[in-house]
This record gives structure tokens, C-alpha cells and sequence, in this order.
């Protein structure tokens, strides 16, 4: 099972090394104050800021109620002062780290000694948050079986509208250094309950239980909501205040983790202490659990196209190999026969290479595609027929020794494939004239291969294809992905996007080809398309539209059904299809049978656009 409030030697050591050098130590002044002849109290310790004052420290017989107890991951417990002060900003409650399973008992009334500290969950370098914490205690049990302090109600009317402040120019962009303000910022608000004893209502999950054991619900029901019952990320500035992560103290072996959907509501009281962690930040770790109530949700099924629409569609499905169970590519291939009904043209990422991730060299991906459009076949869908483009080895990211590549798979029956000069890994596929009209060089062939934007990243794929006698341009595309950016709990505010510079560069290239295309034949029919990892407001996709080039159909839905994946609770565009000028009327369609279930054949949802040539 993966920590909930994971740590490893060399965390440890990074951590160690940060309070030695004072990166994270509080202001010496601050903790000379707080050390008088009274007792050291848990407020004390959190002070109002992110920071301890006392951080570095030893305290002595710091006083409290055990409020939970974690046997399983980081093993600790934590404690909470019964008699608050009165500032809103400091937290009455803090986690006691024990390395070793703990001994104390919820209700036990404690003192304990030891170090203060803060703990960064998944390093310095993550930009996640510090936890306050006690280490290295020794602990007395003074009584047992009290009562435990009231919890906080964490609700839509204690949670403010605000995300969290700007960060301190001046602390590279940090707001570890600001005074917390839990009445103005929604991020304040949770950093001054840490680790304090708290409880939620009933509330709509908005993201599904996910294999560790967590799940997400949102306290504020009307906050950016989903027509399917989500909550949708449409800006950097809609964070979606109300979101909060869910997991239990209970082990697993003790008590199986509930199952949800979106949609579902985690009905009752959930309570428990407040922690953060470094796989979505502040996280309720349910002392008692809610009930799920299931909804209705059930996966979407696209509408057929006509006789004269073209239906063209995009899935990553997942790092698809011949070593996966048969099941995975049944459920694959009855969701494009049943769910995405039968596409003409159907753009795949994650396709990988015969073996999957055994690294040896490996490239070709001939068993896995034969693998999957039988069982499309099997499902009663189409013969398809597929084109791709072989990467070289180790080249384009992703699992090591898989090799993903974008693949086109297309009907036959209903459309023909316009082979020109099969290109290589590293030829570059071209535009020329031919009869007034463009066409490739290659087809299919790969979209300027050799740029750095596209350095162990996946190449795009271009083909040229036939409908009912027009010619149709499709660009398969997998950009580069969001690994290494800041969560948007980042103690940096914004938090630092860095991945953004390569798709940028990424999105520059494919948007330059299109223009090209568009200058041989400004009414070219044109769709860029695939896991474009990044949102319909993004920089990248702004990019790509450059000059009028494309347009980003999913634009065209109301933006409570703009979504394909979800993420930490919300629901969000990464799955794309844009369209050139001269592709007027069409309707677009993100089919939901994936990202909103915790049982999944993928994480993404397909996109499916249809119109007439």
C-alpha cells in the first residue's frame, strides 16, 4: 500500500540537511519568545504562519488528546490541545511522528517531548508544503478514555471563495513566510486546521476511489459543477476550494476501503484528523467513515455517425501491450465498438511496442495491434485496418522499454488511407502542391521528428486519408506530460507549471505544419488531435489555434461537460481534437467512460468529432 504520508531515507536526509541550514527554520527571535516558563502549547508550535516557530527545537511535555492513530505508512499519532486559544490562524492540532508503531490509544491524554519539525511530503524539490510535526518523542500517557475535542466542521460556509494568497515576490514566490488569513484564503484555511480533529457532511464525491485507497468529495455542491456531478477545473483560477481528499486510518486488512464514483455522495459524518500529503495535499484520514451512496452514473455511449459523417476519434489507452490481460483489450474494444460506435478514424496513444516494458530493443508494435483490433472484430466492430510509424528505441518517453507510439486505426469499408512514401522514426513528413490541392510527402510520416520539442517525447503522426472522395488531413499527437509541476497546494502560489515550456514548443511545431497545410490549400480539411495534456485554456492550446489555424472543438460544449480526465477532483480537458477553418459544422462529443469510474479500461476519456468533408 502506498504511505499516505510517505518518507524515506532520503527525504529524511534532505529534510535534515534543509532545518540544519535554517531553509525551513522559523525566525530565532520568534522561537526565543515562545520558549518562557509556560508550558510549550500545540498552538505554540504551529504559531501563523506555515512554518513553526519553534522548528528545530526541543519541546517538553506538550500537552493533548489523541485524536488518531496511524499504524501503517508514516506511523504516528496526533494530538490536539482541548483548550484553543483564541486566534483563528493557529492550529490547535499536530502530528506526532513515531517511525515505529505507535502505543497510544484515541482519547489517551498525553505529554510529549521531542523535536519539532518540518516534514516536506515527497521532498524540497516537489514544492508540496511542509507538515508540523513532533519527532523523536518520548510519551507519557496521563489518562485514557477522555473525550476528543469537538471537530472543526470543514463545510461551504466555512471554506472562503479565494484559493490562496500570492506568493512573497521577494521568497520566490513562497507563502511559507505570510501570516495565515483562514477568513480570506481557502489554502490558510486548511494549513490553520492541520492536523486538528475535523469533520465533514454528507458530500458529493468528485473523484472516484482510486487503487490506494482515497477517493475525493467536495464540500461546496455548487462549486464549478459537472453535468455528469464533477467539478471542473476551467481556469487556473477556478482551484475548486471545496475539493478535499479522503482516505482511513483503519488498515485495510481491518476495514476494505468504500468504492465510489463520481457522483456518488459520502453520506453520514466523516472525521478524523486533518493531514497533508504530497499526492493532493490536505487529506481528511477518516477516523470514522461515511457510507457511499451510489448514484446513477453509467458510462456514455456516443451517438453513430450518418451515412456522410466522418467520425474521427482519439483514446490513450493506457500503455497497451501484449502482455496485458485479455480482459483490458475486450473492454477496450467493446467501448470503441459500443461507447464510440465504431469510429471511421481512430487516433490511439500509448500503443506499445511487443513486450511492453521489457527493454530489449524492441520496437515494432505489430502484436499488439493485432491483438486489439481482433477483439474489436470479436466485439462486432469494423476490420479495422492500422498505420504507424515505428519509434526508435528508448526515444519517446514513456514506461521504460515500451516504446508508445500514437497508431491510426480506420474502417476500411468506409474510408481509404492515402499511402505516400511510408516514413521512418526520423524523416519528416512534408507539404507539397499536387493539383491545387496539398498533400504529405509521407503518409504516414512524422512531424518534424528532429525538433528539440520533441526530445524523449512522442512524435506526431500524420496521415492523409479519404471520405466519400475528400481528402482529410489527421495529426495524432501525445505531448508531453504534466510530470514535475506543482500541485496547486504548492507553497508556491501560482504554483511553478514547468512542464508547460515543452508542450509550448510542441504545440509551435504542430501548429506550424497545419499552416503549412493551410498554404497549399487554405480549404484543407484538417484534425489535430490526441492526449494533448493540457487544458483548453492553456498556453499550449493557444498555441496550437495560433493564427486562426485550429480551432479547439471542445470549446464547443458548455463548460460543465469540458472535461476527459479527473484529477485530485477536478475534472479536466487533456484529451483534445481542433479543427482547421474549413471544417464549419461538426459535433463533439467527450465520451465519459473512463476518468469519472473507479473501475477503469483507462484514465482518459475518448474524443469523438463527426461532420461532413
Amino acid at each position: 500500500m502506498r504511505s499516505s504520508h510517505p518518507r524515506s531515507a532520503a527525504v529524511a536526509a534532505l529534510v535534515a540537511t534543509a532545518l540544519a541550514t535554517g531553509l525551513l527554520a522559523g525566525s530565532a527571535d520568534a522561537a526565543e519568545g515562545a520558549v518562557s516558563a509556560d508550558p510549550i502549547r500545540i498552538h505554540d508550535i504551529q504559531g501563523t504562519t506555515r512554518i513553526s516557530p519553534l522548528n528545530g527545537k526541543q519541546v517538553t511535555d506538550v500537552e493533548g488528546i489523541v485524536t488518531g492513530v496511524r499504524t501503517y505508512g508514516s506511523r504516528g499519532f496526533w494530538i490536539q490541545d482541548p483548550d484553543a486559544d483564541d486566534n483563528d490562524a493557529t492550529s490547535e492540532g499536530v502530528f506526532v511522528f513515531t517511525s515505529s508503531a505507535p502505543t497510544v490509544a484515541v482519547g489517551d491524554a498525553v505529554k510529549v517531548s521531542g523535536t519539532v519539525g518540518e516534514y516536506v511530503p515527497g521532498g524540497l524539490t516537489s514544492g508540496n508544503q511542509s507538515v508540523t510535526q513532533i519527532s523523536k518523542p518520548t510519551v507519557t500517557v496521563v489518562s485514557s478514555g477522555n473525550a476528543l475535542p469537538e471537530a472543526t466542521a470543514i463545510n461551504e460556509y466555512s471554506v472562503p471563495a479565494e484559493y490562496a494568497p500570492a506568493g512573497d515576490p521577494a521568497a520566490a514566490g513562497s507563502i511559507n513566510g505570510l501570516a495565515l488569513e483562514p477568513a480570506r484564503y481557502a489554502l490558510d484555511y486548511y494549513e490553520s486546521l492541520e492536523g486538528m480533529n475535523v469533520r465533514i457532511g454528507t458530500s458529493r464525491v468528485v473523484g472516484a476511489t482510486d487503487p490506494y485507497s482515497e477517493l475525493w468529495v467536495t464540500v461546496k455542491g455548487w462549486e464549478n459543477t459537472a453535468k455528469r456531478g464533477g467539478t471542473i477545473y476551467g481556469s487556473y483560477e477556478s482551484q475548486n476550494t471545496g475539493r478535499l481528499q479522503i482516505q482511513q486510518l483503519a488498515p485495510l486488512a481491518q476495514q476494505p476501503f468504500p468504492v465510489a464514483n463520481v457522483g456518488d455522495k459520502l453520506t453520514g459524518t466523516t472525521e478524523g484528523p486533518l493531514d497533508f500529503n504530497q499526492f493532493g495535499g490536505y487529506t481528511l484520514v477518516a477516523r470514522t467513515l461515511g457510507t457511499v451512496a451510489a448514484g446513477t452514473l453509467a458510462p456514455e455511449k456516443t451517438k453513430p455517425q450518418a451515412e456522410q459523417e466522418l467520425a474521427v476519434a482519439t483514446y490513450n489507452v493506457e500503455n497497451l501491450d501484449p502482455t496485458d490481460p485479455q480482459e483490458k483489450f475486450d473492454a477496450l474494444a467493446k467501448a470503441v465498438v459500443e461507447n464510440l460506435a465504431s469510429p471511421d478514424v481512430l487516433a490511439l496513444e500509448e500503443i506499445q511496442d511487443d513486450n511492453g516494458a521489457k527493454n530489449d530493443g524492441t520496437v515494432s508494435a505489430e502484436q499488439t495491434l493485432t491483438k486489439f483490433t481482433a477483439a474489436i472484430t470479436a466485439a462486432g466492430g469494423p476490420a479495422y485496418q492500422w498505420r504507424t510509424v515505428n519509434p526508435q528505441d528508448k526515444k519517446d518517453g514513456g514506461e521504460p522499454g515500451g516504446n508508445i507510439r500514437q497508431v491510426f486505426l480506420f474502417n476500411p469499408a468506409r474510408v481509404s488511407f492515402t499511402e505516400r512514401a511510408p516514413g521512418d522514426a526520423v524523416t519528416a513528413t512534408g507539404v507539397v502542391k499536387e493539383n491545387g490541392k496539398a498533400a504529405l510527402t509521407h503518409s504516414p510520416g512524422r512531424v518534424d521528428p528532429a525538433n528539440p520539442a520533441w526530445a524523449d517525447s512522442r512524435k506526431p503522426l500524420a496521415g492523409e486519408f479519404v471520405f466519400r472522395g475528400k481528402t482529410v488531413f489527421v495529426i495524432a499527437n501525445h505531448f508531453g506530460s504534466k510530470g514535475g509541476d506543482e500541485g496547486l497546494t504548492s507553497h508556491h502560489q501560482p504554483p511553478v507549471r514547468s512542464s508547460e515550456a515543452k508542450r509550448l514548443l510542441q504545440a509551435q511545431a504542430v501548429n506550424g505544419f497545419v499552416k503549412e497545410i493551410l498554404a497549399a490549400d487554405k480549404n484543407a480539411n484538417v484534425l489535430v488531435l490526441g492526449d494533448i495534456n493540457d487544458f483548453e485554456f492553456s498556453a499550449t492550446t493557444d498555441a496550437l489555434a495560433d493564427g486562426g489555424a485550429l480551432y479547439p472543438a471542445i470549446k464547443s460544449l458548455s463548460k460543465a461537460e469540458r472535461y476527459s480526465y479527473v484529477y485530485q477532483g477536478n475534472a479536466q480537458v487533456l484529451d483534445q481534437i481542433l479543427t482547421s477553418p474549413a471544417i464549419k459544422k461538426f459535433t463533439y462529443d467527450s465520451v465519459h467512460i473512463n476518468a469519472e469510474f473507479s473501475a477503469q479500461n483507462s484514465d482518459h476519456d475518448p474524443q469523438v468529432l463527426r461532420f461532413k468533408p
